[in-house]
């Protein structure tokens, strides 16, 4: 099998020659606009009283980089990790040992090169090369990524280096079943004798990073032996913690063309594989660029670099296009795609990743649920239907986000079925059969009997169940309510899983767990040219304190707020911090900074909306509608309470406090979703209860 990543490009083949884009203002609702501004928050709970964000089967360690670093610092010694060692055990214990050259050894980068470096932005994007692990699904993912350095630096930060505090550990994040997780590797990597690396590796031989994020990516996985085969759509997901959607090119349909021209110009990641290889064989002539991660490996029919069809071009044309190098990046045309390639995978992106798509307002809801035998494990939904109904069910309340249309437009929904890994080896079971079926519905909010589903039929059902870690559909809804049931294809298989929902407006929740708040998140993406201000501001200091944070809060021009300008307390972001701070440090990094952003932007928005006299203040009435517009739905008894812990002696609210307020209730909420077993109650020991009250 061979994995690839793609770009597309259309030339008018005859007289006159020339390139024409296909690039449309692509309007939400299109079957591939696949850049949406989601609300994703780039974190991962690892504060104490929450539950290990990557679930009881994967028991990968909680390991604190900046402690673990400083003491290494600190001893004068490199650190060792011993949970993922430089020993056999990491590499695996099947086939793979087989392929492992003699004399294996486990060297740092200092001492396979005089100059080693981290990452280098000048470096060709096609600079790996695979080893002896069959992860090409890894690499193609890869190679999408570094087509987009802001999504890359989330994944790899790029301020790791081997000369300054240089301690031999380095950190990766990666999207893990609803939430981003750090991944803590030391940099001993497996050698031959003549110290070549033995799985990835760079053409520059001084440049370490993809082999450090294949360690890391192994470790998450329980070993290197576990990168072995996968989809690539596995690898986009986690790279990015988008929704991926799978075509067929051979069954699709004639638009084929124009679902990948879409896609390129929305600034997705896009991958596609083969199993036979590609090796052989007017008008418009639809031409698809591919990567292969391989790197020599190339077409060698029409298009290719020899081919003598690049002789029908104009001289300008052939020096845009064509590249002749034995890279493993060629050109072939659609139909000879859909003749050999058998699947495409396209990742759509998260909000925290689509920093350059201004505007689009969008929700997403994350939910986690199980199936266990004897209880939630219905199985799918077939004659006799005795045990469909005992699936974990979810209502979801959809309507358009513009009042005047409420009722006359449909609502375009994306929803996300992810399994989570039933073994700490990736390899070890395979996935299960999934789909969800889904219901219109109208009733009160209880668990539905068996009747209902007799009576009634589905209106989206999987036109199959699929061995994948994640299946997605994009639905056309009537605004309403409707029901969603996940499922494995048999009854009686256990697995957790993880849901989502994105929309432009909705609620979401699973019956019978209520909870006083929904939270159903929206985020207008201002902030086109943010990230190059927050990476210049990290490189100088790689974590914020409180002192520093209140400096650049009150630094911000709150262009909403007009003269009413907040003006940011250090108690203020003192509290604000130990909202974030995610490993108890009393600092954030720069993507609990850039979480931050996006939800100070969001409570910029509704606060200007609803402080309709410009006071810099919002009362009950406002208040309530402030918090329902952000998704977030409370009692009037709870929010005459938040009057009184937040408010003023008038019982009013500035922009500060409401801040406060929003953050608080988000962190409470996850709190509870993270704790809780049946959704009704948690039981905390003593410890977790004072760290999650006091520190919050």
């Amino acid at each position: 099998m061979a994995c690839y990543q793609q770009a597309v490009s259309k030339l008018n083949v005859g007289s006159p020659f020339q390139a024409t884009e296909t690039i449309q203002e692509d309007p939400w609702g299109l079957y591939l606009h696949l850049a949406m501004s989601l609300w994703l928050p780039f974190r991962a709970r690892w504060k104490l009283g929450r539950k290990n964000s990557l679930g009881d089967s994967s028991q990968l360690p909680r390991q604190d980089y900046d402690a673990l670093r400083e003491v290494c610092l600190m001893e004068g010694r490199l650190f060792e990790d011993d949970s993922f060692p430089a020993s056999l055990h990491s590499v695996g214990s099947g086939p793979l040992l087989r392929k492992l050259p003699p004399g294996l050894q486990w060297k740092r980068p200092p001492e396979l090169h005089s100059n080693p470096q981290f990452y280098s932005p000048n470096a060709k994007r096609l600079d790996l090369c695979q080893g002896v692990v069959g992860d090409c699904w890894f690499l193609a993912a890869l190679q999408a990524l570094t087509l987009h350095q802001d999504i890359l630096s989330r994944v790899v930060p790029l301020n790791q280096n081997f000369t300054e505090k240089y301690a031999g550990i380095f950190r990766f994040w990666f999207w893990h079943f609803g939430k981003w997780v750090p991944v803590v590797i030391d940099d001993r990597l497996p050698v031959n004798a003549a110290g070549q690396l033995v799985f990835v590796s760079s053409i520059y031989k001084n440049l370490f990073w993809g082999a450090l994020l294949e360690k890391a990516y192994a470790k998450l996985s329980g070993s290197y032996e576990d990168l072995h085969r996968g989809q690539v759509s596995e690898a986009l997901v986690d790279f990015t913690g988008g929704v991926t959607m799978t075509i067929i090119p051979a069954e699709a349909s004639g638009n084929l063309w124009d679902i990948l021209t879409r896609a390129t110009c929305s600034r997705t990641l896009i991958g596609c594989q083969t199993h036979s290889g590609v090796t052989c064989k007017h008008g418009p002539e639809y031409l698809v660029k591919l990567r292969n991660p391989w790197g020599k490996v190339e077409w060698k029919g029409d298009w290719s670099d020899s081919s003598s069809t690049w002789e029908l071009l104009s001289p300008k044309e052939k020096i845009l296009l064509l590249r002749k190098s034995d890279d493993g990046e060629f050109w072939m045309t659609l139909k000879d795609f859909q003749t050999h390639f058998m699947l495409l995978v396209i990742c759509k992106l998260t909000p925290g990743l689509l920093s350059q798509e201004v505007g689009q307002k969008w929700a997403c809801t994350t939910r986690e649920g199980k199936w266990k035998k004897g209880s939630t494990a219905g199985g799918q939904m077939k004659l006799p239907r005795d045990t469909f109904w005992k699936n974990p069910q979810f209502l979801l309340s959809v309507w358009n986000p513009q009042e005047s249309t409420r009722f006359l437009k449909s609502c375009n929904v994306l929803v996300s079925l992810l399994q989570k890994p039933r073994h700490r080896h990736r390899n070890c079971k395979p996935h299960l059969a999934i789909g969800f079926y889904l219901f219109r519905y109208y009733g009160d909010q209880k668990r539905l009997p068996p009747e209902f589903f007799w009576k009634n039929a589905p209106v989206s059902w999987p036109e199959a169940f699929l061995t994948e870690k994640e299946v997605s559909r994009e639905l056309h809804l009537e605004p309403g309510t409707y029901l969603i049931v996940p499922c494995t294809s048999e009854a009686g298989q256990e697995s957790e899983f993880v849901l989502r929902v994105f929309s432009r407006k909705h609620i979401f929740h699973e019956i019978g767990c209520h909870t006083s708040a929904v939270f159903s998140k929206e985020i207008v993406d201002q902030n086109a040219g943010q990230d190059e201000f927050f990476t210049k501001l990290f490189e100088k200091y790689p974590e914020i304190n409180a002192m520093q944070l209140q400096k650049i809060l009150n630094h911000m021009t709150w262009s909403s707020l007009g003269s009413a300008k907040p003006r940011f307390s250090l108690d203020a972001c003192q509290g604000i911090l130990a909202l974030l701070d995610l490993n108890a440090s009393g600092t954030v990094s720069i993507q609990e900074f850039r979480d931050l952003w996006k939800q100070l932007m969001l409570c910029q928005e509704v606060f200007h909306k609803h402080d309709h006299n410009q006071s810099g203040y919002l009362n009950r009435t406002q208040l309530q509608a402030a918090m329902r517009d952000a998704g977030i739905m409370l009692s009037d008894d709870v929010c005459q309470l938040m009057l009184i812990r937040y408010g003023g002696p008038n019982l009013q609210i500035d922009f500060v406090s409401f801040v406060h307020l929003m953050l608080r209730a988000e962190n409470m909420e996850d709190a509870f979703q993270n704790l809780t077993q049946d959704g009704k109650g948690i039981y905390l020991q003593k410890p977790e209860w004072l760290m999650m009250t006091l520190y919050s």
